[in-house]
């Protein structure tokens, strides 16, 4: 098992398993920069990104689900995603998430990806409800739930203040507002898995946590996979 990998899942998985939405319960471990094989065996128990993690690392021949490739593939996105089959992600799907009901992905065919834009905004019941009705907690669901882009303005202790676009939607379509500045965290109680922040980092946020600092290349990938995403959710408007 890779540790590197482990605690770039951790990263990003933290914030909703803190929450109590996904994973086992002691999400404190997640923080942990040493316990690496714990915070693998805790991957293990988060029954949606564990589905995708394994699924890449099959698709590209690689033998461990939490090398940090894979991982990256995932929470952000990568070139691995090139060589996962979206019909063969969907088989997958049904198998894992068999009885799941309220999302588009059963019949999203050719669009499946392995990615967590796609269990945000296709597995979960959300972006449709979000389009049946323009559910206001349905929107905040997805606003937050989604792996976002911002940049650090300011810190202070364990929070942060961060310049980054909210989804807004308009009654037909889903899109990127105006940035605007939000309060988060980076640290709690001592921990982090970050070093520190500082003015101007591009970061990556996931709920009110902020999970990594990214590059441009990485930031650009979040943003893309998601617009790809908005744009099946504006078509959700008009589908019976």
């Amino acid at each position: 098992m890779s540790a590197q990998g482990a605690l770039l899942f951790a990263r990003y998985a933290y914030p909703p398993n803190e929450l109590g939405y996904c994973g086992p319960e002691g999400s404190g471990a997640l923080l942990e920069r040493d316990a690496t094989l714990e915070i693998g065996r805790r991957a293990r128990q988060f029954e949606g990104a564990w589905c995708y993690l394994e699924f890449i690392a099959e698709a590209t021949g690689i033998p461990d689900p939490l090398d940090s490739r894979v991982v990256e593939a995932y929470w952000v996105g990568n070139d691995l995603l090139s060589l996962c089959d979206p019909s063969a992600l969907s088989h997958h799907l049904a198998v894992r998430f068999h009885g799941q009901q309220g999302g588009t992905w059963q019949g999203a065919g050719d669009r499946a990806r392995a990615h967590h834009s796609f269990q945000v905004f296709e597995v979960y019941p959300w972006a449709r409800l979000l389009a049946s009705g323009g559910n206001p907690v349905a929107l905040s669901v997805l606003d937050q739930c989604r792996i976002r882009v911002g940049v650090v303005t300011g810190v202070e202790g364990e929070n942060a203040t961060v310049r980054s676009a909210p989804l807004l939607w308009d009654g037909s379509q889903c899109e990127q507002g105006p940035s605007r500045l939000e309060q988060v965290r980076w640290s709690t109680d001592g921990r982090s898995l970050l070093d520190g922040l500082s003015p101007g980092d591009r970061v990556a946020l996931h709920w009110d946590w902020v999970c990594d600092v990214v590059t441009q290349e990485q930031a650009t990938s979040i943003q893309s996979r998601e617009a790809r995403q908005l744009a099946v959710l504006g078509g959700l408007k008009t589908t019976p």
